[in-house]
């Protein structure tokens, strides 16, 4: 079932403070439209940091960590996956009262087990499919942005309505929300991320651009070939779909894609694709990005230390600022 407007009503939460954690990239977005549509939101955050000011400035009322989740009956957490359980132990677990919600944007940390609620809460997901920039714009213009909803414990037998009636203060029912789980969510979310949408995608185009240096061709060449217009291809087949792109590129490009494009995405990679969900399903990944922090990111940062000294960085930062994108 697709929720929309018309099946929720915002009254469960209408005498309730939701206290939202974090003023990020989405705790920005969904506070600030929580509040427009007539909630009483405070935000937590650490005292006097750039976030604070800046929720001020928003007209946003700020409260250190363990005073909003105090005051807060829906506590929901919208600060980074690696450093919620830490923040959690030490200022909100101790705040719960019986009957609050806790409340996500994503499952991580709830799906592998570090943060393990009390019995006598709810536990919920509002996740919107889209960046907090986007969802605010979205609610801004009278639309939304499509979101997930999901129910890990229901405590006061109305987790359910709580988590629609969060959805609709930020104007995903405008669009539709659908209903999954903390686990579906969080390990199709890691999948896609990893495999195609950042991870796969990322390695493809550098591996192609890399083959066409390698023979000879020009870096600028290969960068717009294979980096720079990938973009136009991405936009159809957000607004067409596969098939949408195939009517919109020349007949040469799609013989040549459908044929050649199995070649490239082979059985092989397929299997290498199920391994990765695997290692999803089983925590062997979560596990390895928890100890990684507790270790201070060593394998990110040299990752991202050796992307940034790619080629295609240095190439892209020229032809982008000719373009100015």
């Amino acid at each position: 079932m697709i929720y929309y407007d018309k099946d929720v009503k915002l009254d469960i939460l209408k005498d309730k403070t939701i206290a939202v954690i974090g003023y990020g990239i989405q705790g920005a977005a969904q506070s600030q439209c929580m509040q427009d549509s007539g909630l009483d939101v405070v935000v937590g955050l650490r005292e006097g940091g750039p976030s604070w000011k800046r929720a001020v400035k928003d007209g946003m009322r700020a409260l250190p960590i363990s005073d909003a989740a105090k005051r807060g009956d829906v506590v929901h957490i919208l600060i980074p996956d690696e450093i919620q359980s830490k923040v959690y132990y030490e200022h909100i677990h101790e705040n719960l009262e019986e009957g609050n919600a806790l409340s996500f944007s994503h499952g991580f940390n709830i799906r592998f087990n570090q943060i393990v609620p009390p019995e006598n809460v709810d536990v919920i997901m509002v996740a919107p499919k889209g960046p907090g920039a986007m969802v605010r714009r979205e609610y801004l213009s009278g639309s939304g942005v499509p979101a997930l909803i999901a129910v890990e414990q229901d405590y006061t037998k109305n987790a359910k309505e709580k988590a629609l009636a969060m959805a609709k203060a930020i104007g995903a029912t405008r669009v539709g929300v659908l209903e999954t789980t903390f686990a579906e969510e969080t390990e199709t979310d890691l999948f896609g991320e990893q495999v195609d949408l950042c991870g796969g995608s990322a390695e493809l185009v550098k591996a192609a651009f890399e083959t066409l240096v390698e023979a000879g061709y020009q870096p600028e060449i290969a960068y717009f070939e294979c980096m720079h217009e990938l973009k136009l291809i991405v936009d159809l087949y957000y607004k067409q779909g596969i098939e949408g792109m195939w009517r919109n590129v020349s007949n040469t490009a799609e013989y040549g894609g459908r044929t050649r494009g199995p070649r490239i995405i082979s059985p092989e990679v397929k299997k290498n694709m199920k391994a990765i969900l695997r290692d999803i399903q089983s925590g062997a990944f979560a596990k390895e990005w928890v100890l990684e922090n507790q270790a201070g990111a060593p394998i990110l940062n040299s990752l991202r230390k050796r992307g940034k000294e790619h080629p295609i960085e240095k190439v892209g930062k020229k032809l982008r600022k000719m373009m100015n994108l």
